[in-house]
């Protein structure tokens, strides 16, 4: 799974102000990142705002994607939630055209037991089509995939091929690469830790702050891969504080309002979730003006 090594976008989805899909938008936007170097980009990951869609959005969106990138760089579709049999029925229907992985979120909220989970991802892995990234995020999910319960998908599954970890633990980062079958992939899904990740053996990143910064975190993760860590810090502590800013008041309402600003579609998101503060936007504005300085 080439395709899956490099930095990676998870997008957002552009909303127009009456909050329906901004298309013109998405369509900037995707060009933005290819254009900014990114090697692939994630389609409706939890970024895109994937828990407020309907099924026809989210089939047009990713059908849209799919022809506007029209081959340029790779494409993963984004399918999970806590209800298997919707997710498994989902991810058998879908689409594949254009797409070479699915990144699965694991289910959030149910808390599962590590034999839940396991039982969850092989309902999944039994239909699908293409390959799999399993997706830890306990901060959100509110549980989290063991080390052992990936290593034992990643033996029994030859199509469960990499995870996307935000645990944030690196103890479990430890065990995953010394345990892990040799092709399988770890991938960082937490934009400040992604340079200590990859120096322990992470192939990539799959990014936020990319959204607005595509070019930059690009240069970082390729820097890692080349083992250039002393030029990777500098780029790596630039981006700190603007990641910090897409998370202050929910993600991805803070990245939305740094495209807003680069001109690339609204700060609109849907409800529950609501634009930043104006004291987070004064915020972002300093901060923009000082990186690009």
């Amino acid at each position: 799974m080439k395709e899956l090594h490099g930095a990676g976008v998870a997008l957002v989805t552009p909303f127009q102000q009456d909050g329906s899909i901004d298309f013109e938008a998405l369509s900037k936007l995707i060009d933005f990142q290819i254009d900014g170097g990114m090697d692939y980009l994630v389609s409706l990951g939890t970024t895109g705002e994937v828990a407020t869609l309907s099924k026809e959005e989210k089939l047009a969106v990713w059908k849209f994607t799919a022809e506007k990138v029209a081959g340029r760089v790779p494409l993963v579709a984004g399918i999970g939630g806590n209800n298997t049999s919707q997710v498994v029925e989902d991810i058998a229907a879908f689409d594949v055209a254009g797409y070479c992985a699915i990144l699965s979120v694991s289910p959030y909220y149910s808390k599962p037991t590590q034999t839940g989970i396991y039982a969850h991802y092989k309902a999944i892995a039994e239909v699908s089509k293409l390959p799999i990234i399993l997706y830890n995020v306990p901060s959100r999910t509110g549980s989290s995939i063991s080390p052992a319960t990936t290593i034992q998908l990643a033996k029994d599954f030859d199509n469960i091929v990499a995870t996307k970890e935000a645990s944030g633990n690196f103890a479990q980062f430890n065990e995953i690469m010394r345990d892990k079958p040799e092709d399988f992939l770890l991938i960082s899904g937490d934009d400040p830790i992604t340079l200590p990740m990859m120096s322990i053996g992470a192939v990539g990143l799959i990014s936020v702050v990319a959204n607005a910064y595509p070019a930059e975190t690009a240069s970082l993760v390729h820097l890692c891969a080349e083992g250039n860590y002393a030029e990777a810090r500098p780029i790596h502590e630039k981006l700190l504080r603007s990641i910090d800013l897409c998370f202050a008041e929910a993600n991805p309402c803070g990245v939305k309002y740094m495209l807003q600003e680069l001109g690339i579609g609204s700060d609109v998101v849907r409800l529950p979730l609501v634009p930043v503060s104006e004291n987070v936007q004064n915020l972002i504005k300093r901060e923009m003006v000082d990186l690009a300085n």
